[in-house]
């Protein structure tokens, strides 16, 4: 029995909902999780196709919806160095997770496999995690299947912050060269990182508290790990917003996505002047700063627009440097 025949087989345990269409895009998929198995699936398969066209290479694998409600859930595949999926790929998993039946799935990988030389000897390795998400167990049982389906070496990295498995990602694929990039572990993450914070401060004022908001999601317990691998003055934290084990409350009146759009601060938090207060979102890849003025007033440091002052003076600098 060939590889794809295989593949239609454990394609027809994830049958595509009728009426409905992805796309993929800077996020991945993303929309309401029981409708993504099928999807999810697929993207094991891609991921796997993925992984052999760079010759072995591990490819990550996320299934969280980051800022978005409980309901929904997503998938989004990693390159080899931790970076996004390159753009040219994206087509192709829109027009897996969009294919009718299962022979044309099975289609559609001959074809990519065709276009891109991929040598189908070479066995595919895949990391993966997922956030807090009710959907997630269902969804990583269906990325299984689809790593299963194509004999992929998988590793699980279990409930992490989409962060963390891209650090593990880089960390697998380098660690054979001369400049490996780290521990594909938690405690490799934190060591890592941590050192990085302490040599940043080395010798700056103590800061006061930062009060973080968690989102009620994976980045509460994460964070309080990595204090504890810091265990320094200089990272002095208070985690609000940390329930994960409560249904409903993942990105409710809190998170990143809520302090921005509202201009606010999260439930559960009141800002005193002078405090030093952010915001994760679901799967803590993104995060947010604020503070309260003398007169209770709520201000956001806006990143993007931080960023677009920073390469505006950049600009500047190059333009009169001629």
């Amino acid at each position: 029995m060939s590889s794809f025949a295989q593949v239609a087989e454990y394609s027809a345990k994830h049958p595509k909902p009728v009426d409905i269409t992805f796309e993929y895009g800077t996020a991945g998929f993303r929309t309401i999780g029981e409708t993504l198995e099928s999807t999810v699936f697929r993207a094991g398969l891609l991921a796997a196709l993925r992984s052999q066209s760079k010759l072995g290479q591990v490819i990550g694998v996320m299934i969280t919806a980051s800022h978005n409600h409980e309901r929904d859930n997503g998938v989004k595949l990693v390159d080899p160095m931790g970076e996004m999926l390159q753009q040219s790929w994206e087509g192709y998993c829109t027009d897996i997770a969009n294919a009718s039946s299962d022979s044309q799935v099975v289609d559609i990988l001959a074809s990519i496999t065709k276009l891109e030389a991929i040598d189908m000897s070479i066995r595919p390795k895949v990391a993966y995690a997922r956030d807090t998400r009710p959907s997630g167990p269902l969804l990583q049982t269906a990325l299984e299947d689809g790593l299963a389906a194509l004999n992929v070496e998988a590793t699980n990295f279990g409930i992490v912050t989409t962060p963390q498995l891209h650090y593990f990602v880089r960390c697998l694929n380098t660690a054979n060269s001369p400049s490996p990039y780290g521990v594909p572990t938690e405690v490799g993450y934190n060591t890592k990182y941590g050192q990085a914070f302490l040599r940043l401060v080395d010798g700056k004022p103590l800061p006061s508290t930062l009060h973080i908001d968690a989102a009620n999601g994976v980045g509460a317990p994460q964070v309080r790990k990595l204090a504890d691998a810091i265990g320094s003055p200089y990272f002095s934290i208070k985690v609000h917003n940390s329930d994960i084990d409560t249904l409903g409350k993942l990105n409710i009146d809190c998170g990143a996505d809520y302090v921005k759009s509202n201009q606010r601060a999260p439930a559960g938090t009141t800002l005193v002047p002078a405090g030093r207060y952010c915001s994760f979102d679901g799967d803590a890849d993104r995060i947010v700063y604020y503070y309260s003025d003398e007169h209770g007033i709520f201000h956001l440091l806006d990143g993007d627009k931080i960023s677009t002052l920073v390469a505006t003076y950049l600009r500047d600098l190059v333009a009169a440097a001629g």
